[in-house]
């Protein structure tokens, strides 16, 4: 493995632009931008220049890269901190499949993976990687969502060399993925943020805009053999279209440093990048969750058994957000232990009262059972 660059190497790398002309797509969101403005000439214009300041604005270097501990296929295990306690348990962070796990450790400010492994928490991360469309064997663009828990998650966990099992915590989609894996897999504790379970409890409107964008897209991903992010980044625009333009709007009216423009850039070139989905990741999340709502109802199978989020003998906790429009809190697995906190999706993870709403209590929580 190559040396990870110095400190000092990444403090005197030059800074970057916007890694594309996003947003992505950014055909939509130009379409959407002038719809929600039509009667707002200042709102476009505002909406406008915050556009640009995005594309052109320089970005800070991004975080000194964490150690890979362990690799199945394209998916990574991520390690932060120099070594795993023996006297507790190693904490595994399952990120959803949709973006890259980067929201986890955004930057040296912004880095909920840095801040619990400065805790004393043995920090490990999941990375799932690229899936490969030209795998000859098929494996990679045949993988459901099924496929990635047991072909790349439990992989990665069963190579820990720890003798206690890991806690687990999965965020957003990942922590439907870990929840399965804890079914299959011997874990000390399990707890989940904005995680999707019971999809029967999404508004309605959600539901319909959803299956109307997977059967506007399914052609296409069917004949390219995989689904673009920029499918899955369209269907979180539809969701809530005024937020989407007031944010780039509000960019416009920010000042040239800080904190705060540094962690909007963060968010976007996060929330604009990623890999694609499998075909079959796509169709199962589509079709069987959203449209089936299989695991809500007790009928996803993975390896061979129904995924019961009920855990018995094992600590669980589910972490809802009250104002989370892609994951709203009814929709979490009903497990042990619920919080609610009143974050969106993203600041769950990355706004500026996360640490003291959210990090602190779950790093607690992790202590009390052996992580």
């Amino acid at each position: 493995m190559k040396n990870a660059p110095s400190r000092e190497d990444a403090a005197i790398a030059p800074k970057v632009a916007a890694p594309q002309h996003g947003p992505r797509p950014l055909p939509l969101f130009l379409a959407i931008l002038m719809e929600q403005t039509q009667h707002d000439p200042l709102l476009r214009t505002r909406a406008l220049a915050g556009l640009q300041r995005y594309q052109t604005v320089e970005r800070p270097a991004p975080p000194l890269p964490a150690q890979v501990v362990a690799q199945a296929g394209s998916a990574r295990l991520l390690q932060y901190g120099p070594v795993l306690s023996a006297d507790r348990a190693p904490v595994v962070f399952v990120p959803s499949l949709i973006n890259p796990p980067d929201v986890l450790d955004l930057s040296e400010h912004a880095s909920m993976m840095r801040w619990m492994a400065a805790q004393g928490h043995g920090v490990l991360l999941v990375d799932w990687g690229c899936p490969s469309a030209t795998d000859p064997s098929g494996k990679d663009s045949d993988g459901d969502l099924a496929w990635h828990v047991t072909a790349r998650l439990l992989p990665l966990i069963a190579q820990i060399r720890h003798p206690s099992p890991p806690v687990l915590v999965g965020y957003c989609l990942g922590g439907t993925l870990a929840l399965a894996a804890a079914c299959l897999h011997p874990v000390r504790a399990m707890a989940t943020i904005a995680a999707p379970w019971d999809f029967d409890a999404l508004p309605q409107q959600n539901r319909d805009a959803i299956g109307g964008l997977w059967a506007q897209a399914r052609p296409m991903c069917e004949r390219l053999g995989y689904v673009p992010m920029e499918v899955l980044q369209s269907g979180f625009w539809k969701l809530d279209p005024a937020r989407t333009i007031a944010k780039y709007a509000d960019f416009a009216d920010l000042a040239d440093d800080g904190d705060a423009m540094a962690a909007f850039l963060a968010v976007e070139d996060w929330a604009n990048a990623g890999p694609p989905l499998t075909l079959a990741a796509g169709r199962d999340l589509f079709a069987h969750l959203y449209g089936e709502n299989v695991t809500g109802q007790g009928r996803w199978i993975v390896g061979d058994r129904p995924v019961n989020p009920a855990l018995p003998g094992i600590p669980t906790l589910s972490i809802a957000s009250t104002n989370d429009h892609i994951v709203p809190a009814g929709t979490a697995p009903p497990l042990a232990e619920r919080w609610t906190r009143d974050l969106g999706h993203v600041g769950m993870i990355v706004s500026r009262r996360a640490p003291e709403l959210l990090w602190r209590p779950l790093s607690q929580w992790l202590f009390n059972h052996g992580g």
